[in-house]
């Protein structure tokens, strides 16, 4: 009788863990090595890619940092502590793409200008991702601009297919670059409250974000995808990444590769309408698929105070 129970609750529990995992999300970072506005000193930034890391570590989080390589150079020079950052990245077993070498606007400069500064961004990456047995395959566009009109996006779709590299969407965008830069600016002034204020704000925003996208996916595809969520790595995304983590988890989600989140067929769905837009790729499909503005309505908004503080800069 009592290994029947025993067995019950075992089943019980494995059934409620199995029914609270209602997502899959693949977390990715922006312009590393790392953004870190007023605090150029290397040590910082070895400070705050630990962070990151140890974070990953706690969560088994698959992270992919996609890399500016002009961060690694001071005045022309390739600077070995900043490419040492990205060894740091690469010893967790964590992967790295490509996100340009300068982060030029495609929907500012020519086809040539920009193909040619995806190239000039692998010069050291690919040797380097190389000598710990990865692949550099994938490519996250800045800005997200993919091209204004269809005949720039498929120009640059080519190019990448051509050169072996893999479209990195993005299906939770968001705008944490404003929290990042209000909570660097509260951090020079010495205002810890300031900083916890805009930290807490910062992870029930993303909160607010997780589950806006996934209400968005529902509604267009009937279904929640498997999710690729931008960050960047900065201050705030270090300090608060874990409280982040615990939140995605407490809605059922679970920490999957780029190579997994590509596997849903929703990344395979043609965009047909374009603009000059930075958006989510759950909001291209969107308007591809001809949905108009109530449809678009419940995105979270970044408080006045945090936008307060790039309107100061």
């Amino acid at each position: 009788m009592l290994m029947r129970i025993t067995v019950l609750i075992a089943l019980l529990f494995a059934f409620r863990i199995s029914f609270s995992q209602t997502g899959e999300i693949c977390i990715t970072f922006d312009d590393l090595p790392a953004v870190t506005y007023d605090f150029k000193g290397i040590e910082f930034k070895q400070q705050l890619i630990g962070k990151l890391i140890k974070t990953f570590d706690v969560h088994k989080i698959q992270a992919i940092g996609f890399v500016n390589e002009s961060r690694l150079y001071e005045g022309g020079t390739l600077v070995d502590e900043r490419v040492a950052l990205l060894r740091m990245w690469l010893d967790g077993g964590y992967e790295l793409g490509n996100h340009t070498y300068a982060h030029k606007d495609y929907h500012k400069v020519s086809f040539n200008e920009f193909t040619g500064d995806i190239l000039n961004g692998e010069q050291v990456c690919r040797d380097l991702v190389k000598e710990y047995g990865q692949e550099y395959r994938y490519f996250r566009h800045p800005f997200l601009h993919i091209g204004p009109d269809k005949e720039k996006h498929d120009a640059l779709k080519s190019f990448l297919n051509d050169h072996n590299y893999i479209e990195a969407p993005v299906s939770i965008d968001n705008d944490d670059y404003m929290f990042a830069y209000a909570y660097s600016k509260a951090r020079t002034q010495d205002n810890k409250a300031l900083m916890a204020k805009i930290g807490n704000a910062y992870v029930d925003y993303m909160e607010k974000k997780l589950l806006f996208f996934e209400g968005q996916s529902r509604k267009l595809l009937g279904r929640n995808i498997k999710h690729i969520l931008l960050l960047h790595a900065n201050l705030i995304d270090a300090d608060y990444l874990d409280e982040l983590a615990r939140r995605y988890r407490d809605h059922g989600y679970r920490f999957i590769s780029m190579r997994e989140a590509l596997e849903d067929d929703a990344y395979q769905m043609q965009i047909t309408t374009y603009g000059n837009w930075g958006i989510s790729w759950i909001d291209r499909w969107a308007l591809s698929a001809g949905k108009k503005g109530d449809f678009f309505k419940g995105d979270p908004l970044v408080p006045d105070y945090v936008k307060a503080a790039l309107d100061n800069q």
